[in-house]
């Protein structure tokens, strides 16, 4: 495609996302705000309970921490984040696309997260010892973003920032927040900081919630994402590789 028409498409698409985007907020059933109390989210309860399930899994994967791929290795527009190998991802879900692999791995973690209403995409966010985050903005306003703590050495030296709020996890415990706010995040510590990271499906009435069940089918089918679907799964192979000589 020519370069001119190639702009002029972008143009096009960002302006319709862009209207979308103002219909999400306007008809979002929980508001638009920076962060969401987790007790207007009813599963969240459930889900806390059972953390402890997700950290002893996380634990054994992060026994085969170099064969876990950084960010910027499955999702290459995290480039403009992170350069280095201290952001590191083991996912689960993909915009909905389910990695087996990491899923058998992790069962019960895998069940923790299917049971959220609304998941598309779903992995372990590993920030190592002194690793920041600059501020940056989420893709797409159809989605919220949750973090259950699972491992956080020194909550005093580890926090987010979301728009003019910042917040700091604690282990077993959510917080949930709107990431097309300007926010960072840092782990000021000397350990690794780790939370299950999930986007879900911010709650929409009918027919709205339909639109945005499209907009989400368009990304995940998109060539970006189905790309870094062929990067994580080069990544599976030399991770279970790893995996299974450490579980043998």
């Amino acid at each position: 495609m020519p370069p001119v028409i190639d702009t002029t498409m972008r143009k096009i698409q960002l302006g319709a996302l862009h209207v979308v985007e103002k219909t999400i907020r306007r008809f979002s059933l929980v508001g638009d705000k920076e962060f969401f109390d987790p007790q207007e989210f009813p599963w969240v309860p459930e889900v806390e309970a059972r953390w402890q399930d997700a950290r002893a899994e996380l634990d054994r994967v992060l026994e085969e921490r170099d064969a876990i791929p950084n960010f910027q290795d499955i999702s290459i527009d995290q480039l403009e984040l992170t350069q280095d190998d201290r952001w590191k991802t083991f996912f689960f879900y993909a915009y909905g696309i389910r990695n087996d692999v990491n899923c058998r791995v992790c069962p019960r973690t895998a069940e923790l997260i299917e049971s959220i209403p609304g998941m598309t995409t779903a992995f372990f966010s590993i920030l190592l010892p002194k690793k920041r985050l600059p501020p940056h903005r989420g893709p797409y306003k159809g989605v919220l973003r949750y973090h259950l703590a699972l491992m956080i050495p020194d909550p005093a030296s580890c926090g987010i920032s979301v728009g003019r709020h910042q917040k700091q996890w604690r282990e077993g415990k959510s917080l949930i927040f709107d990431d097309t706010y300007e926010h960072e995040a840092w782990n000021g510590s000397d350990q690794i900081r780790v939370v299950l990271f999930v986007d879900f499906r911010r709650p929409l009435p009918i027919p709205v919630s339909f639109l945005n069940d499209f907009i989400i089918y368009c990304i995940r089918s998109s060539a970006f994402v189905q790309s870094g679907v062929t990067r994580l799964q080069q990544w599976n192979e030399r991770f279970e590789a790893a995996y299974h000589r450490l579980s043998g």
